[in-house]
């Protein structure tokens, strides 16, 4: 079974899948980074030169290939802005939303300029996470409050609601 983290940038998803996969003995995949190898350039590099519906569907296209049995998956913050990748990622196993708040996201995102995000220019944090929550919910099997947790509290959390849905 696949465990598939979505959540605001900066909400520790691939941090938290790091640590997940290997305290589950499972494999790693960064959704970003496929879109980087895939592309051949940074995220803010595309959606800079060719636009956020671009980078948006190359995001599906980069989720679409997926097809792991055991993996924890760490998606970008913009995956639920492409239905068929959602629906395709919920195929795939059981998807955890990693809550943070605004607050906290603005606190952690001082580089939301050259990061990748999938943004509006002129959107704040605040803009983005309204736009976005509800489909967070939407989507997620298992929410997770990760605020003011650390990682490794992240994980313990993740693996406590895990096992109770087994």
């Amino acid at each position: 079974m696949n465990i598939i983290l979505i959540g605001m940038p900066g909400s520790g998803k691939s941090t938290v899948g790091v640590i997940l996969a290997k305290s589950l003995g499972v494999d790693f995949i960064d959704t970003d980074l496929l879109i980087q190898r895939r592309e051949k350039r940074l995220l803010q590099d595309i959606i800079d030169k060719d636009g956020i519906d671009f980078f948006l569907d190359r995001e599906r296209d980069a989720i679409l290939s997926v097809n792991e049995s055991n993996a924890v998956i760490a998606t970008g913050g913009s995956v639920i802005l492409r239905e068929d990748a959602m629906a395709h990622l919920k195929k795939l196993g059981t998807v955890i939303f990693l809550d943070v708040s605004v607050n906290e996201l603005t606190r952690r995102l001082s580089n939301i300029k050259t990061r990748g995000i999938a943004a509006e220019k002129g959107e704040s944090v605040k803009d983005i996470y309204d736009k976005r929550f509800s489909l967070y919910k939407k989507f997620a099997d298992i929410t997770v409050s990760a605020d003011s947790l650390s990682c490794e509290q992240t994980v313990n959390i993740i693996c406590e609601k895990l096992n109770k849905i087994k």
